[in-house]
């Protein structure tokens, strides 16, 4: 098992540019099934979720030819749709994603339970019904899903809570149904854009893209053709706070700025302030890092919501850089009731947290840290860690960091660049 041993106490300085979205890669690779002529891909993150995402669809007969490392053109002209892997169904959340573009495409499907990270319990209810409302029969027998149509139909559907991946299956799906589609309370973040505007460059015809609701008229069948995955604006909030935390000043190109307001607005509230120079970022090195009461003297609360409000994924590091800024300030997680469990790691290293239930938790700050051995538990919060890990005092170890390496691309030799100390072992 590798890990990670990290030398805190070096501040980052100099340019990083992040890697293409893993979240909408995966989305964007299930997409792909539902042409049956070629598709190019650029800025596909090397990660360990998108490799097992390829060898799943690769199980199905999908022709994959590596232009360079992060360019692939993807043939799915002959598929066969089988039992997927589950050992491989169990590695990533995302072969959920499988079930639209297949169910529409060929019919059918056996969908083994995913996995994904442990962060509580993540149901795919929303995924069936929507399905469901499309025309497609759906049955859970000896630890199987199994989707089955003949011909699907455009539908309204109303999503009964606003699941990123379930609005990408419906959306997939709905594509090729026959007549049109709406989609409400479809979430909207830019993974969700992405999908949209590469399905419209094959052929697809969906309106309001950024929307909560989605207009879809259906086609006969997608073409091929080329797109580029955007920033992973995960990764560009990961890099700038670590660079808060370090004291540090970097610039991240091609950033992506105009889907970070909502976090630059709650950054902001814990004493971070960046500069948006075009598509670049730049993190000054002197920055407040003192939280920002409410009105009247109060303790602010920050609550994770549906995009476009500040998104879950980005919790773990928020509550890092809180322990570095002056002042008291309480977490929010309504959606995950294990997000919050590694804030124990956290207090074993110096900060002052209080946990108050498994969806919440006070931070008072500043903590100078302590270096610590620690275990990533699932990809943010090992990012979080190892952000703790820069900041602190000593030699800090992670264990289990393919846990981190499922999500981020190379980041500790990004990392390096910046002048962090980090040995992969």
């Amino acid at each position: 098992m590798e890990k990670f041993i990290i030398e805190g106490g070096h501040p980052l300085k100099g340019e990083v540019t992040p890697s293409g979205n893993k979240n909408a890669a995966l989305p964007l690779l299930a997409a792909c099934l539902l042409s049956d002529e070629p598709i190019i891909l650029h800025n596909i993150p090397q990660i360990l979720d998108v490799k097992s995402m390829r060898s799943l669809i690769e199980s199905l007969g999908v022709v994959i030819a590596e232009i360079d490392q992060h360019t692939w053109r993807i043939h799915a002209k002959d598929i066969q749709p089988r039992q997927l892997d589950p050992d491989l169904c169990r590695k990533i959340r995302a072969s959920i994603l499988l079930a639209g573009p297949l169910t529409a495409r060929c019919g059918e499907l056996h969908l083994p339970p995913p996995g994904g990270d442990v962060i509580g319990r993540r149901r795919v209810d929303t995924h069936i019904l929507a399905l469901e409302k499309l025309g497609a029969k759906v049955d859970y027998d000896n630890h199987l899903f199994n989707f089955h149509s003949d011909t699907l139909h455009g539908a309204e559907i109303l999503l009964d809570e606003t699941s990123v991946t379930a609005t990408e299956n419906a959306i997939m799906a709905a594509v090729t149904a026959k007549g049109d589609s709406i989609i409400r309370n479809a979430a909207s973040e830019p993974h969700i854009q992405d999908l949209c505007f590469f399905l419209n460059r094959l052929g697809a015809k969906i309106e309001q893209i950024g929307s909560n609701t989605l207009h879809i008229h259906g086609v006969a069948k997608l073409h091929g053709g080329e797109f580029t995955i955007g920033p992973d604006y995960l990764e560009v909030v990961s890099f700038i706070g670590a660079a808060a935390v370090t004291k540090g000043e970097i610039r991240i190109r091609n950033a992506g700025p105009q889907h970070l307001n909502m976090v630059r607005m709650v950054l902001g509230r814990i004493g971070v302030d960046i500069i948006v120079d075009g598509n670049d970022i730049i993190v000054p090195g002197d920055q407040r890092l003192e939280i920002e009461p409410d009105l009247g003297d109060v303790i602010p609360e920050i609550s994770v919501m549906p995009w476009p409000a500040f998104p879950t994924d980005l919790m773990s590091i928020a509550i890092v850089i809180a322990t570095q800024s002056k002042g008291t300030v309480l977490f929010h997680d309504w959606m995950y009731p294990s997000r919050m469990f590694f804030t124990d790691k956290l207090v074993g290293m110096g900060a002052k947290i209080v946990l108050c239930d498994p969806h919440r938790c006070i931070v008072q700050g500043p903590s100078p840290l302590l270096c610590e051995n620690m275990e990533s538990p699932d990809i943010r919060a090992g990012m979080a860690l190892l952000l703790a890990a820069l900041s602190a005092e000593g030699k800090s170890t992670i264990r289990n960091i393919s846990q981190i390496d499922r999500g981020y691309e190379n980041v500790d030799q990004k990392l390096i660049q910046l002048g962090a100390c980090i040995q992969r072992i």
